[in-house]
């Protein structure tokens, strides 16, 4: 028997080792169950095996859990609800997944069996994950990076790149860390690690519907550390760990909870070495502060400046516990741990044009000898400076070098030890342009937010001459701002969209004010108008394909739509932007109204072609407008016969074709003008065939009979 469970082991193992997929990926899944909330009393969400449990709900309310192990014993119950704080960037694509669900942390509870889930306050709605995510016996290869500390890479512990959303999103620079716990139980085994990894992978992905795992790093308790987020351990990848923050930021989770219990010695010092490098990369002084512009939480809105440490806690950007109590106090002197490893280090590098000078500025951890090197695109070196202390400081006059991009090198160190070499491009011989916000225009200034799926919102488009904090409000007639429509956010130059969503102000007047600010105080507004009106609504035409020539099919076009006031409506028939015909005009009264048309104009009757019917309301205040496309086709099909044996004919465009042959029915479709053969015609006497296309046109009916049967 153990030697049967052995061969199993190590055939497991060979598969996990030969496989394009990972077998750990493709032994974990989940499954979601929803469950009516009924308050204190418990209800069962699961009874099959599980290791890792996430909840969504809905309302503002807690949710509580309990499990059962599959020895039978229960764990206490405990609020899974503080985790609004994670997640994505509002503005990122993937916090569309969101879908006004609140989103738990995922908790590795261990091998169990049983989920119960009970509520506190109003709550409407849950969706529990149950996720099972068991051991496998993987090699945990560490990553060959240069100067990395040993990283397990997502082949090793098992991601599962199949079910990836998108590319990963790259921050211009990395300033500073956010330290996380994943929440769950501390008691798991080194192998258990792999697969708890595994785990809030395929929770992250597909229940929460973000494109990736959230961290960019995990640290297990006994010191591994996993790479997290695709894209690079070496790069500014933008991760979903704390929202509003992610950019700029990378996000490393230590596997457990630690609101009461100790982070292990381990872990701790792996997570001092792991940021060691990383914030060495990016020249970050790990024990300093520095203030963010957050990109919009629960917590800080969005452009609110945010004091950070550079190596902060969850807590810090959100509304959470997390990373908890005993890590949370841990972070001072982790940080100062941190920033003594691989001594010595280049902080804060950066050049600046001013004019034609360019200002080299950077801060050493302690003083050494410096240079800084410029070099054209071919490499050549252009110019360079040198010094010693524990600043560097150098200007270059580039007056007399051609406008272009210069790559530069800052070095320093003494006595065999060097610190890790910082680069960057200036553009030389140009002024940076003045902030402006150009070409500033609507996609209309009519709106009607009635919910029903056109015209509902206004996008203003506009180009930003240099990079600003950008904001858009809506003001009335008196002036005073009554919308915050899309809170100010960082945007580089360039074309942008700001998209206005006017369903909470009334009917009226009203004005989109941009307004742009740069991190040196200059500020640019624009302005487009706003009219909002909810007066016309939910129209639709039939038949989208029209054929007013008298046939008795398709002759009449009616146009649908609703009221909600009285209005002067007029409706217009429009071919390539230009009207052709006023097709009705006249007061309604509110409700479900409809108007006909029979097509024709004032020249005689419209002929084939792409039209389109504008519908448009005054309600004596603002004139509301839908536009509803449709086309014309007046013209009969062509049938004829191309040859008698074997049967052929010929069709003009697309149709229905209706063939009988010595009295025997058969019928053809065709999307396009073409020859069909008539199968099974043989020596036919008698021919009629009809053809009608998809406006209900007729061909002209064909009628024959063969002269030689005749003679028989």
């Amino acid at each position: 028997m153990a030697a049967m469970s052995l061969l199993r082991l190590v055939l497991v193992t060979l598969a996990a080792l030969a496989s394009s997929e990972p077998a750990s990926a493709a032994l974990t899944s989940m499954r979601a169950t929803d469950v009516a909330p009924r308050g204190s009393t418990a209800v069962t969400a699961a009874t099959q095996r599980f290791e890792l449990v996430g909840m969504h709900w809905q309302g503002p309310g807690r949710v509580e859990v309990r499990t059962r192990t599959v020895a039978g014993d229960w764990s206490a119950w405990h609020d899974v609800s503080p985790g609004r704080a994670d997640g994505p960037d509002s503005a990122a694509p993937e916090a569309l997944g969101r879908g006004g669900w609140g989103i738990g942390s995922p908790e590795w509870v261990g091998a169990s069996d049983r989920l119960e889930v009970r509520t506190r306050g109003r709550v409407t709605a849950v969706r529990a994950w149950t996720i099972s995510s068991p051991e496998v016996l993987v090699p945990l290869r560490r990553t060959a990076s240069t100067d990395a500390p040993a990283i397990v890479p997502r082949s090793a512990w098992g991601a599962d790149e199949s079910i990836r959303r998108g590319d990963p999103a790259y921050a211009p620079e990395l300033r500073y860390a956010v330290v996380h716990h994943t929440a769950g139980k501390n008691a798991y085994t080194r192998t258990e690690a792999a697969a708890i990894v595994r785990g809030i992978q395929l929770y992250h992905v597909q229940a929460n519907g973000w494109n990736d795992i959230g961290y960019n790093f995990l640290v297990d308790r006994f010191g591994t550390v996993y790479e997290g987020r695709y894209g690079g351990i070496a790069a500014n990848v933008v991760g979903a760990h704390a929202q509003g923050f992610n950019t700029g930021s990378t996000g490393v989770a230590l596997i457990g909870s630690f609101g009461m219990t100790p982070v292990p010695n381990g872990a701790e010092s792996a997570l001092e070495q792991l940021l060691a490098w990383r914030l060495d990369l990016a020249h970050v002084d790990p024990d300093s502060t520095l203030t963010i512009a957050s990109g919009g939480s629960p917590r800080f809105a969005a452009g609110v400046p945010v004091l950070l440490r550079s190596m902060s806690g969850h807590r810090d950007t959100g509304y959470t516990a997390c990373p908890g109590d005993a890590l949370y106090a841990r972070l001072d002197p982790v940080a100062a741990d941190t920033q003594s490893i691989g001594l010595p280090k280049l902080y804060e590098p950066g050049a600046t044009l001013d004019g034609s000078r360019v200002a080299f500025r950077a801060r050493l951890s302690e003083p050494l000898a410096w240079t800084v090197t410029a070099t054209d695109g071919l490499g050549n070196t252009v110019a360079s400076g040198s010094g010693a202390g524990g600043e560097v400081v150098w200007e270059w006059d580039a007056q007399a070098a051609p406008a272009d991009d210069y790559g530069w090198l800052m070095e320093a160190g003494s006595n065999g030890a060097t610190v890790t070499a910082a680069s960057g491009v200036v553009t030389t011989g140009s002024v940076p342009p003045p902030l402006a916000l150009a070409d500033v225009r609507s996609d209309s200034e009519t709106v009607s937010p009635n919910a029903d799926g056109v015209g509902d919102t206004q996008t203003v488009s506009y180009e930003l001459t240099a990079p600003a904090t950008v904001g858009a409000v809506v003001i009335d007639a008196a002036g005073v701002e009554v919308l915050d429509a899309e809170p100010p956010r960082w945007r580089r130059a360039g074309a942008h969209l700001a998209i206005i969503d006017p369903a909470a102000l009334p009917d009226g007047a009203f004005t989109v004010r941009l307004r742009a600010r740069t991190a040196a105080g200059a500020e640019a507004t624009a302005e487009v108008p706003l009219t909002v009106t909810r007066t016309l609504g939910s129209a639709a035409l039939a038949p989208a394909l029209f054929s007013p020539n008298g046939d008795g099919r398709a002759d009449v076009l009616r146009l649908a739509f609703t009221l909600t006031k009285p209005a002067d409506v007029i409706v217009t028939v429009l071919r390539d932007g230009s009207p052709v015909a006023a097709a009705w005009s006249g007061r309604l009264f509110p409700g479900r109204r409809a108007i006909r048309w029979d097509g024709t104009k004032p020249d005689g009757v419209v002929r084939d072609g792409d039209f389109v019917a504008t519908i448009e309301a005054f309600d004596g205040a603002a004139t509301a407008g839908i536009d509803l496309p449709f086309s014309v086709d007046v013209s009969r099909p062509r049938l004829r016969i191309v040859s008698a044996v074997p049967l052929r004919l010929a069709v003009s465009e697309a149709a229905a074709i209706r063939v009988s042959v010595d009295g025997v029915v058969r019928r053809i479709r065709v999307e396009r003008s073409a020859t069909v053969t008539v199968g099974g015609a043989g020596a036919w006497r008698a021919l009629a065939a009809d053809a009608w296309d998809a406006g209900g046109n007729a061909a002209l009916p064909l009628r024959a009979r063969r002269a030689a049967a005749r003679g028989k």
